[in-house]
């Protein structure tokens, strides 16, 4: 790069110049690396977003109906199982992110789950609640915000994106079981034909299966909410499980129609 110098300037000033122009010039390189870096990740994020969907579907197929089975069976291997699958379903949303706001929303749950774990032995069993299902509630809820983004944003309706919708579902399944282990937990009697709360991994498994009764308002009758908050958090569901039903099929048919009209 050639830089003018005057027959007036003295050395130390040419120099100056000359390191002036150096240090803009080396700026505007690395801006143009960091540009570039980013703008090789979003790309990478948008092929990855619709199979990440498809994924996530997957795995939370495993997590819901294959790992809390086998924990309520008993099984000393159910656990990990659940907290890795519930880690990898963590990792792909973060990746399909391209809010920061989203990504600081599950840090908080992601530390709340691991204090649970890590000062089980030292706090008392209703905090050790309390941090673990409240983890659980404020993780998948920032799921639910970064993936409801994702599904019900305008473009074409893919399978992918149908999938989608599965996901934000069984989502919803998921944050009222934990909300319903975690009212078991710190009050037995809360639920009738239940035997007291021993917070055992496979009372999750017990309240995904009155979670996902009470969603679909199939409501088989052989577990029965008695605690005034226990009762509120099912009808809330119920509610909560047909508006999302009518909202999300008024919307894809939406997106869909307004996409071949283009």
């Amino acid at each position: 790069m050639w830089i003018p110098i005057t027959p007036s300037e003295s050395f130390p000033r040419c120099s100056e110049r000359i390191k002036g122009h150096m240090t803009v010039h080396g700026f505007v390189r690395h801006s143009i690396v960091v540009d570039n870096r980013r703008a090789f990740m979003r790309a990478w994020q948008d092929r990855f977003r619709a199979p990440g969907l498809t994924v996530l579907l997957i795995l939370q197929l495993c997590l819901v109906f294959v790992a809390a089975p086998l924990a309520a069976k008993g099984l000393p291997i159910a656990r990990p199982i659940i907290e890795t699958m519930v880690l990898a379903v963590v990792v792909i949303v973060v990746m399909l992110s391209h809010r920061r706001g989203a990504i600081a929303a599950i840090l908080p749950g992601l530390a709340a789950m691991l204090a649970s774990i890590l000062l089980g032995s030292e706090w008392s069993l209703a905090a050790v609640s309390v941090l673990r299902h409240g983890g659980y509630i404020l993780t998948f809820s920032a799921l639910i915000w970064v993936l409801s983004h994702v599904v019900y944003a305008p473009g074409r309706i893919t399978f992918h994106r149908l999938h989608g919708a599965g996901v934000l579902y069984l989502n919803l399944a998921t944050i009222f079981a934990s909300a319903f282990t975690l009212i078991w937990e710190l009050n037995p009697a809360a639920f009738a034909n239940l035997a007291p709360s021993t917070g055992g991994p496979g009372e999750l498994a017990t309240m995904l299966y009155f979670s996902l009764t009470t969603l679909t308002t199939t409501g088989y009758g052989d577990i029965v909410a008695v605690d005034p908050f226990a009762r509120s958090f099912a009808n809330l569901e119920a509610v909560l499980g047909q508006f999302y039903l009518a909202i999300t099929v008024a919307r894809l048919v939406t997106l869909e129609l307004a996409d071949r009209r283009r």
